[in-house]
This record gives structure tokens, sequence and C-alpha cells, in this order.
């Protein structure tokens, strides 16, 4: 097992939006010119990876001009000025078909932008395109591939967004997660993937999976570029109740700032450590050794062994009642994993289902002692490598629990399995302070990539 170096599946170093960015705002780097590149590498890989349900070159190379036309006129740049950016296709955009995977969304185009998409756009980014995504951000696979390994599957369900910036074509992209869908196919396709605090970013515009547990993250080569991106995305919006009326912190800065010391770590082997991959199991326990006394080795707290059945709980209740027009429209058209999942939900009891929900409280409760004494914990960021074959994305438990609990979490592309396919680190800090997290996982990633 070895240190993975974050590459694309050409082999080339997969590019940092960060460093793009500073290119871009000093004028070594024209907009156009990155967004043609972006285009080469979409032309030439795209057949094979089927990450986009959607691109316009020539919109995108119109915004390309007019930012760099805005650029030397003098004008005030964006903190994403001219990066490339895809958006999975459960985001609306005003104008452009947003349909969730979904056959019974074909031709659906909303009259507005998600609160995503507004940000985005605001701070000077190029939206490249939709990226795929199960039907309904749910089990149902999408066309997409692993660009490493074609005949392994990418995870989702943000599984176009992985793949676009795991193979070159986009350098940011934005995904979603209910249960594992940014940090597993980060994982599995080799990059950054960063689901922030539950809350911290406004979800108005994003299908409603489930209210409880929906959370908003991005993809990018390192954590320093997922924390300019997740900055911009940051903040308070009265549509969304989960969202809190305060400043929103600056993420950036504090990630980039030196630690002053070596962070402390808890590595945890959550209750479904003996179903991760024996492989997978000895690099994660040799890469926790070789942080040397920084780690301690624990167990997850009791309350947890009932935190991915609750999370489950939430989510099919909520599937039941969110997605209760799909099936009045026409049950027949979803997939099996998406109908197996609503039928499961309706029969849950609403006393079980406010049960649950009282989970989360809990969850950081125990939580809290952990990080008493350590910054963050260290655990595996899935049950091992991609598996091979499309007609699954993998299983979200070493995720759903860190959502139920929403907490902040974040994948590293630092291992490497023997057959060549990437394994991820995963970083879990304490609720709220994203920044925190961000700052030792860029520590960690700068220390080991």
């Amino acid at each position: 097992m070895a240190v993975f170096q974050t590459v694309g599946a050409s082999g080339a170093p997969l590019e940092s939006a960060l460093s793009l960015r500073d290119q871009l705002a000093s004028g070594d780097l024209k907009a156009l010119a990155l967004v043609d590149r972006c285009i080469s590498r979409i032309e030439a890989r795209e057949a094979d990876v089927r990450a986009w349900v959607w691109v316009d070159f020539e919109l995108a190379r119109d915004e390309a001009r007019r930012l760099d036309a805005h650029r030397a006129a003098g004008g005030v740049l964006g903190p994403l000025h001219g990066v490339p950016v895809g958006l999975k296709d459960v985001i609306d955009t005003a104008g452009i078909a947003t349909e969730n995977g979904c056959a019974l969304d074909k031709g659906r185009v909303p009259e507005r932008d998600a609160f995503v998409a507004e940000r985005l756009r605001a701070a000077g980014a190029i939206m490249m395109g939709k990226t795929v995504t199960t039907e309904l951000a749910y089990f149902t696979p999408g066309k997409t591939r692993n660009p490493h390994d074609l005949g392994h599957t990418p995870g989702g369900s943000s599984s176009g967004s992985a793949a676009a910036v795991a193979d070159g074509m986009v350098p940011l992209a934005v995904g979603t997660q209910t249960g594992g869908s940014v940090v597993r196919p980060a994982s599995f396709c080799g990059v950054t993937g960063f689901k922030p605090t539950f809350g911290a970013i406004p979800r108005r515009g994003v299908l409603n999976q489930s209210e409880t547990l929906d959370t908003l993250g991005v993809f990018a080569a390192d954590p320093l570029s997922a924390a300019m991106a997740a900055e911009v995305l940051f903040g308070h919006d009265p549509a969304d109740a989960a969202t809190r009326s305060i400043e929103a912190p600056a993420l950036l800065a504090p990630a980039r700032a030196d630690l002053g010391r070596s962070p402390r770590f808890a590595f945890l082997r959550p209750q479904a450590w003996s179903r991760v991959e024996p492989e997978y199991r000895t690099a994660l326990e040799a890469f926790a050794a070789g942080l040397g006394e920084a780690v301690m080795v624990r167990d997850l707290p009791d309350v947890f062994q009932t935190a991915e059945a609750n999370r489950r709980l939430i989510n099919f209740a909520e599937m039941a009642v969110n997605f209760q027009h799909y099936v009045e429209r026409d049950v027949s058209a979803l997939g099996a994993e998406t109908q197996a999942a609503i039928a499961e939900g309706r029969a849950i009891a609403a006393a079980d289902y406010e049960a649950a929900k009282g989970c989360r409280a809990a969850l950081n409760a125990a939580l809290a002692g952990i990080f008493e004494a350590v910054d963050a914990i260290l655990c595996p960021s899935s049950l091992g490598q991609a598996p091979v074959g499309l007609a699954s994305t993998g299983d979200s438990v070493m995720n759903g629990l860190w959502t139920m609990a929403g907490t902040p979490a974040i994948n590293l592309p630092l291992l490497r399995a023997t057959s060549g396919l990437p394994l991820g680190v995963q970083l879990v800090g304490r609720v709220g302070e994203d920044a925190g997290m961000l700052q030792i996982a860029n520590w960690l990633y700068a220390r080991m990539a």
C-alpha cells in the first residue's frame, strides 16, 4: 500500500483550483485558456468517463471572455474569478435543465438559480455544466464510470462531480451528501471531498430528499482548494431553516495558517470495522501508526451503534414524504432501489421517526469527550476501494454516521491499493469547527501527499 499522489487518470498531477485562481487573478492565466483546457479534456474523455449530463462549451467560452475583459478593464475580481466548476444535477440552474437523474424530471428547467449557483456566479466561477447524479440522489446508478478504472464505480450519489474533478475535466465541483455521497465518491475517485457541518451551506434550489440530513459539499484536488470553494458557499438563507443568521466563517485563511504544532488525532474503528477490506484496514492502521504519539486509538462510543440505523430511518421517512409526487405521477418510472426506500419510509411510525431525530444531540454529546482530547478524528472513508462494476455505488456505512451527527468530514486522497485504485483517509471535526478541521486536513495533506 503506497501513499497516493492526487493524480488524474492521465497520470499527471491534478491542478489545484487555488493555484489556478491565483494565476487567473494575476493575469498569468486567461479564463478562456483555462476553459479551453477543460473542454479539451472533456472532449477527450467524456465518452469513457460519462461525468456530464449537460455541457455548453460556447456558453462557457463566452463567460470566460467576459471575465477576461472585466479583468483587463481593471474590474474587481471575485474570489473564484475564472475558475470552471461542475454542478451536480440536483442543483437548480436558471434556464438550464436540472433533471435530478430521474426520468420523471426529464426536461425540467428551473426559472431560478439555487443559492449555491447564485454564489458561484457572483464569485466569478464559470459553470462548465451539470454533472451526473444517481436517481434522485439515492442509489440507482447513473452512467458515470471511475476515471481510474472504467470497470469500477465512481461511487455516488455525486458520481459525476467526483469523476469530473478526478479526471481533470474541472478543478472544482459541487455535490450533496445525505449518507455518504461526497466523501465516498471522493475516496473511490482519489480527490478531496469536503462535507461541512450540517446547515453551513444553504440548500434553496437543491433537490429535497431529506431535510434532516441533506448537506452540500465540494470536490477539489486538495483541502485548500476545497476551503476556497466552501468559503464562497457558506452563509445564511431564510429559505433554509437549517442555516443560521450569523456571519459565515473564513475558511481559506485559517486552513492555510501554520498550526504551530502537530495536531492530535483519535483513530476510530467504527462498528463496521470488520467489514472493511483487509488491505485497507492494514493500510489505515499503518497510516495512523506513522503519525506516532499524535494518535490515540479509540472505539466509537456505544451510542453510535444505532447511528446508521437512525439515519436510514430518517432518510426513508423523509423520502416517502418528499418523493410522494413522483409516486403519484408514475412509480414504475422509478428505480427499484428508490421504490423500496419510499415503501420502507411509508411504514415508519411517527414516534420512531421523532425518536431517531433525537439521536443527533446524543451523538455529539458523546463526541465531546473525544474532542476534548484530540483535534480531529481519523477513520475510513469507505469499506475499501471502488467496487467492480457499475450496478452499485458502494456502501455508505462509513459516512452515514457523520452525516447523522452533522459533523464536518473530509476525504483526503492519501492511499493507493495494490490494484492501483485510490483509497481515502477520512477526517472528522467538531460541529461548527469547519475551519479548524480544514486546517488539520491541510497539515496532514501537505505532510503526506
